[in-house]
């Protein structure tokens, strides 16, 4: 799952934070991509929405008013590096950063790495999240060279799926001499659906900074590729805290949750008897405490 939670200084924070604390018992999600979470002296609100069964690692960096990024695993996470996505000096948002976690996901996952990528937000900027894509690409290659891992990249992405850096994430073009591809999971289960995720539609986008939107998506869930196509398949992809509980919207970003599986007839090799028949995907988002990869 990935989530701009909204800094708690915006909105009714105490009762956003009911709704954000119900929505992610209710998923269960693995593996988790927050935006916009403070830690200061006082408080560090990570914990106080997922509850206690969760291993956190914060964003090195964060700005002055404690806000910052954060993922957070169910599973063991070995070791963690931090890309420093400062690319040029416009980027003037101190987290901005990708942070990689080695993750010991059970069998028949097994271990992966889970990518957090936070670029610089600014319409206008996409010169520096082109450079930014590429740096956090480069080192994941650099990370995967020669091993058989999966890689799971998400977080809020701040550009539309027909920008440079997102074309340059799934495939469709490279940039500065680099080129990777990563499968987009809300694309893969929904091609002809928006999905838009910073959307005018929720009141709480509209009181914000950027109040003549017009509906985007840049939130994502993506798979790296190897050279015959994604190493997990996409069995389920989802908007998540997309309606109002009780009047109250969680934020003023959407997320993504993606049910993820190993496939049992893995790319890269022709079917055999045992693996040529499948049983059909799940067409319903997973169960209240069902175990997922997302």
């Amino acid at each position: 799952m990935t989530l701009n939670l909204l800094s708690p200084d915006h909105g009714d924070w105490n009762r956003r934070r009911l709704v954000i604390r119900a929505g992610i018992a209710r998923w269960r999600p693995d593996l988790v991509a927050l935006q916009e979470t403070v830690k200061d002296a006082g408080y560090d609100q990570v914990p106080d929405v997922l509850g206690p069964a969760y291993h956190v690692v914060h964003h090195s960096r964060r700005s002055r008013d404690g806000v910052g990024a954060t993922f957070a695993s169910r599973w063991p996470i070995d070791t963690v590096h931090e890309v420093d996505l400062r690319v040029t000096d416009r980027v003037d948002l101190p987290w901005s950063a990708a942070v990689v976690g080695e993750i010991e996901a059970p069998p028949p996952i097994g271990p992966l790495l889970f990518v957090h990528h936070k670029p610089t937000w600014q319409i206008g900027y996409a010169h520096e999240r082109e450079l930014q894509a590429v740096a956090c690409a480069r080192f994941v290659e650099n990370e995967v060279a020669g091993r058989h891992v999966h890689v799971v990249l998400a977080g809020d992405f701040d550009d539309t799926p027909d920008s440079a850096s997102i074309r340059f994430w799934t495939g469709k073009q490279s940039l500065h001499g680099t080129s990777v591809a990563y499968r987009d999971t809300w694309a893969a289960m929904h091609p002809e659906d928006p999905g838009h995720t910073f959307t005018p539609t929720n009141p709480l986008e509209r009181a914000g900074e950027m109040s003549l939107e017009l509906g985007r998506r840049i939130d994502y869930v993506m798979i790296r590729c190897g050279v015959h196509g994604p190493t997990l398949e996409v069995v389920n992809c989802q908007l998540a805290f997309d309606e109002p509980v009780n009047g109250v919207w969680a934020s003023d970003h959407f997320g993504v949750v993606a049910e993820l599986a190993a496939p049992r007839h893995p790319p890269g090799a022709w079917a055999t008897s045992s693996t040529s028949e499948r049983e059909p995907s799940s067409e319903h988002p997973p169960r209240p405490g069902q175990q997922v990869a997302s």
